[in-house]
């Protein structure tokens, strides 16, 4: 597969390592990671540009660490606006905390930023279109998909005939009315809400907060959102008889929502729409070889802001596996962990965002009176303060089934994220991030562990073929020339991270999740748990 554009013939027909449906975030940031792996990557999109509407607003630090892993920091950086959380306002009008980091830059980026969804999927694009190893097809609709075992066919349609594509795996990442989900014919379970919101994207708006703010006024509850360059998000509960859900809102109704707090005109209006909130999952994530991402396997209400993150998440797990399947150091089951380890916390994120809603923005004026009373004696308690103002309530990623071995220290985490701290890299003479000496593949780190062991760790670590560095723990640097990379902290993030595996080896995976820890001396065998290839073994095919 090369170069970005169709040929102007009657019948196209395109092979990659993997097909992605929809050039959405989520689509477009799969295939990013994808074609960072060094896979190549059709992406198919049905409509003839990108999207022009400000649908996610919130992007967070998790999200960013993607970013950078897929070589996109730069681009996105520049179209966001650092922000500092989430305020909420009681029924009184008064606010009552603020949601914010716990550890601020523990991924290496800003904790929660407004961003314009349009910016995002252009840089996206402009990121692809220069990429040897994708090739994006615009205005192209996918009309049958088939798949046996050595790989899948995409029928496409496009304005200059008819196209197919053939691929390894196809990434279906085309949103709510998924129509790789309709192929597979796989359902969605879940329940839609009754309640109509009003939301409104406008211009030349005078907050300058850098935090959301969510208004649990129970006559009128309501969210505001500034962005960057006077663009700022409006979301209005709306009473019944003033308009229907997906009914276009006449500008008098949105000039009077926003009214207390700026005049309008309707050429300030970006974009208003009325809709009702789902709160559904996919029944299957994965056919064959075909996957769901983002909303075309979850959907869930707007109040958690993680929408759009749980997509990039998403990517973030899947990519790197189907890349390691791909290049021969996983087998295929380890693509079915994918369903595996995200469904739960999809889930538990889509109950989250719609528990918020009835809590944050309930219209009974008795359960709101009720709920700031209890909020504002928790913030009263040190504990109470730190669950809500460090969002203790957020649903933890830890897996603990999956590509992922416990071992045999129960006390010893496994299966979670490690942060992104800054560190001194000797070998280079530079501080820089933990990912950019670790790079996008498999990591092994000895943490304070003896500086003669590290040989048998790599013949034995040899099909992951890991980056390999020691952290120096103290203020003695190694010295032995049998260890590796060496960092040292600097600031008491890298020490604190690796606190718990202090005397330990810790394998990381690429999505940076720890998939074992083992004291030197106890390697543990990995094989199994991590679905690793052995010798001889077919690869996947493309049809």
């Amino acid at each position: 597969m090369s170069g970005h554009e169709l040929d102007d013939t009657a019948e196209v027909t395109l092979e990659a390592d993997v097909a992605v449906v929809g050039a959405g975030p989520v689509g477009m940031t799969a295939a990013a990671l994808l074609a960072a792996h060094g896979l190549g990557v059709v992406v198919v999109e049905r409509n003839a540009t990108t999207s022009d509407a400000p649908k996610a607003i919130s992007i967070d630090d998790e999200a960013l660490r993607v970013y950078q892993a897929a070589g996109l920091a730069e681009r996105v950086t520049r179209i966001i606006l650092p922000g500092t959380g989430t305020t909420y306002f009681g029924a009184d009008g008064e606010p009552v905390f603020q949601a914010r980091a716990e550890v601020p830059y523990r991924f290496g980026h800003p904790f929660k930023n407004p961003f314009a969804q349009p910016d995002l999927e252009r840089e996206l694009l402009d990121h692809l279109r220069e990429h040897p190893r994708a090739h994006v097809l615009m205005g192209t609709e996918l009309t049958a998909l088939a798949q046996d075992a050595n790989g899948v066919e995409l029928t496409c349609r496009s304005v200059d005939g008819p196209v197919t594509v053939k691929a390894a795996y196809v990434l279906g990442c085309d949103g709510g009315r998924s129509k790789v989900r309709e192929c597979l014919e796989v359902g969605m379970t879940g329940r839609s809400f009754e309640d109509v919101w009003l939301v409104a994207d406008v211009l030349e708006d005078p907050h300058t907060e850098r935090y959301g703010m969510h208004h649990g006024d129970p006559g009128r509850p309501h969210v505001i959102v500034p962005g960057r360059d006077g663009r700022c998000r409006y979301e209005f509960y709306l009473h019944p008889g003033e308009c229907e859900a997906g009914d276009p809102p006449p500008f008098e109704l949105v000039r009077r929502l926003l009214e207390p707090f700026r005049p309008l005109t309707p050429e300030q209006i970006q974009r208003a729409v009325t809709y009702r909130f789902n709160a559904v999952v996919a029944d299957r994530w994965r056919v064959g070889r075909c996957f769901l991402l983002g909303d075309a396997a979850h959907m869930m209400p707007p109040f958690a802001g993680q929408g759009l993150n749980s997509g990039v998440r998403d990517a973030a797990n899947l990519c790197w596996k189907v890349a390691d399947v791909l290049g021969g150091r996983l087998t295929d089951e380890a693509l079915d962990t994918y369903e595996t380890e995200r469904r739960p916390h999809a889930e538990a994120t889509v109950a989250l965002s719609a528990r918020l809603g009835r809590i944050v923005m309930t219209t009974d004026a008795r359960f709101a009176r009720r709920r700031d009373a209890h909020v504002r004696n928790l913030i009263a308690t040190p504990d109470g303060r730190a669950y809500l103002e460090h969002m203790r309530y957020r649903p933890p990623q830890r897996y603990t089934d999956g590509l992922v071995d416990a071992g045999d220290a129960d006390d010893t985490p496994t299966g979670v994220v490690v942060g992104q701290p800054r560190v001194f890299d000797v070998e280079h003479g530079q501080v820089r991030l933990l990912d950019e000496v670790t790079g996008n593949g498999w990591a092994l780190l000895g943490v304070g562990v003896p500086e003669d062991a590290y040989g048998a760790l790599r013949a034995a670590l040899r099909p992951l073929d890991p980056t390999v560095a020691h952290v120096a723990v103290g203020e003695r640097l190694p010295c032995s020339p049998g260890v590796p990379h060496v960092l040292i902290d600097v600031d008491g993030g890298l020490e604190a991270e690796m606190a718990p595996y202090r005397g330990r080896y810790v394998l990381l995976r690429p999505d940076r999740f720890v998939a074992a820890s083992w004291e030197p001396g106890a390697v543990p065998d990995l094989a199994k748990k991590l679905a690793l290839r052995t010798e001889g073994e077919a690869l996947p095919l493309v049809g």
